[in-house]
């Protein structure tokens, strides 16, 4: 199994690598300063550091070539003022569709999955929080690039995201939020990671939360 990771080098992206490479993966991270902010413990021949642009076609075609899965952790403006999350995925989105691979499991945020009323995505009702509806647009655009696609997608939709390692501790619910409202970077790794082995939830939306 050869698995190319998109934000490889962001906390939830690290983790990543950590749990890929743990399944006796071949991983490949790419960013645009892959080299200087890899970790260096990291470091193994089944973990290979691709330098390319997120927004090239290109460098994300040779990326995904020869490899059976993609794992995205894209990061962007905590506000949501740019577009590095919906514009990077419709870009992988694109590449995987003309070479394949056909799997993928990308982060989201909670604020994409449906309300309870049924009356749309969380992130557009009135009760939820005004600071975080730019960045749940940008998120429930990536998410419509998946579902409008051909491919094998899972839209992972986590809570706050706490900077800790796995413990295996966590919940996964298909099309609804978790019922705790935190999530260890290392935990929403693991299960994206166990999605792709397991080839679990696909064309849904995860909520997810430690318990």
């Amino acid at each position: 199994m050869t698995v190319t990771i998109f934000g490889a080098t962001g906390m939830v992206g690290k983790q990543l690598i950590i749990h890929a490479l743990s399944k006796g993966w071949n991983v490949r991270a790419f960013g645009r300063q892959i080299d200087d902010l890899m970790d260096k413990e990291l470091q193994t021949d089944k973990l290979t550091a691709v330098k390319g642009y997120l927004f090239d076609a290109g460098d994300v075609q040779k990326a995904l070539k020869g490899c059976n899965a993609v794992l995205s952790a894209i990061g962007g403006a905590v506000d949501g003022s740019d577009q590095t999350r919906s514009l990077g995925i419709k870009n992988i989105v694109a590449q995987m569709e003309k070479n394949g691979p056909k799997r993928i499991v990308a982060v989201g945020s909670v604020g994409v999955l449906e309300s309870e009323d049924g009356n749309g995505p969380r992130f557009e009702q009135e009760d939820y929080p005004q600071e975080f509806v730019p960045v749940g647009r940008e998120h429930f655009a990536a998410y419509m690039h998946l579902k409008k696609s051909s491919l094998d997608w899972t839209f992972m939709c986590p809570p706050d995201i706490h900077d800790k390692e796995a413990d295996g501790k966590f919940e996964t619910t298909p099309e609804a939020p978790a019922t705790h409202w935190e999530i260890n970077a290392g935990n929403l790794a693991l299960s994206m990671v166990q999605a792709v082995a397991s080839e679990t939830f696909i064309h849904q939306r995860v909520g997810i939360g430690n318990i």
